[in-house]
C-alpha cells in the first residue's frame, strides 16, 4: 500500500506528539517529519518533500499562511491543510489565497481529522463547517458591499431609468412612466453605459440585475 506522507507543523510539542499518535496507526499514513517554525517546515518540505502538510495557523515569527504560501509556490504538488483553534473571517481568507486546499478547527475529531487529509490527499478542498458558514457570511457581505458601490456614480434618476431598462421596457415607455421625453431618457440611457462601462443595453440591464438594482431605487 502507498501510504500519504504527512510534515507535522505546531508550535507545541505536546500537539505534534498527540497528532502523531492519532496519525500513526493509520495504515495509509506515514509522518516523515515534524516542525515547530515556519522556516523549519519550508526546510522540511524542500528535503523531505511530504504529501500533506498539516500546519498550525499561529507559529511564532512568521506565520502559518506565510509558509503555506512559500510551499505551494514552490512545490505546489504539496497539499495543505491548516490546523487552527480560529474560524477568523480574514484567517479563512488569508490562508485560502495563500492555497491552503483545507482549513480545519483543533476542536474536529481525531476521525473526522483523517478523513479530511485523506481527502486533500486526493486533490480534494475541505473546509471545517464552522469556517464555511463564516466565510459565507464574508462572501454575502462583500456582494452587499459590492452591490452598494456598483450604482454609486448614478444619480437617482439614471437608477430608475436603469431600473426600468432593466425589466425590458423601450425608451418609450420609461418616458411614460418617469414623465420624461424620449430625448431626456435617451440621454439618460448613454449617460448610464458611459458611467458603467458598457456597451448597449442588454449589458446595462444584466449589470443591473447582477448587483441588485431594486434595492437601490429611490423609492424603496
Amino acid at each position: 500500500m502507498k501510504k500519504t506522507t504527512i510534515l507535522i507543523v505546531d508550535d507545541h510539542h505536546l500537539v505534534r506528539l498527540g497528532l502523531q499518535a492519532l496519525l500513526k496507526v493509520e495504515p495509509d499514513f506515514e509522518v516523515i517529519g515534524q516542525a515547530a517554525t515556519a522556516d523549519e517546515a519550508v526546510a522540511l518540505v524542500e528535503r523531505l518533500r511530504p504529501q500533506v502538510v498539516l500546519m498550525d495557523l499561529r507559529l511564532p515569527g512568521r506565520s502559518g499562511v506565510e509558509a503555506c504560501q512559500d510551499i505551494k509556490q514552490r512545490w505546489p504538488e504539496t497539499h495543505v491543510i491548516m490546523l487552527t483553534s480560529y474560524a477568523d473571517d480574514e484567517l479563512v481568507l488569508e490562508a485560502i489565497n495563500a492555497g491552503a486546499e483545507g482549513y480545519v478547527l483543533k476542536k474536529v475529531e481525531g476521525g473526522n481529522l483523517v478523513e479530511v487529509i485523506r481527502a486533500v490527499a486526493r486533490g480534494e478542498a475541505v473546509l471545517d463547517s464552522a469556517v464555511t458558514q463564516k466565510l459565507l457570511a464574508h462572501v454575502r457581505q462583500a456582494e452587499q458591499e459590492l452591490s452598494g458601490l456598483a450604482f454609486r456614480s448614478l444619480s437617482e434618476r439614471e437608477i430608475e431609468v436603469l431600473a426600468s431598462l432593466s425589466e425590458g421596457k423601450t425608451n418609450a415607455e420609461i418616458a411614460h412612466l418617469l414623465s420624461l421625453s424620449e430625448k431626456t431618457v435617451g440621454n439618460h440611457v448613454s449617460a448610464i453605459l458611459d458611467k458603467l462601462g458598457v456597451t448597449n443595453r442588454i449589458e446595462a440591464a444584466t449589470y443591473a440585475v447582477r448587483h441588485h438594482i431594486e434595492r437601490h431605487r429611490p423609492d424603496k
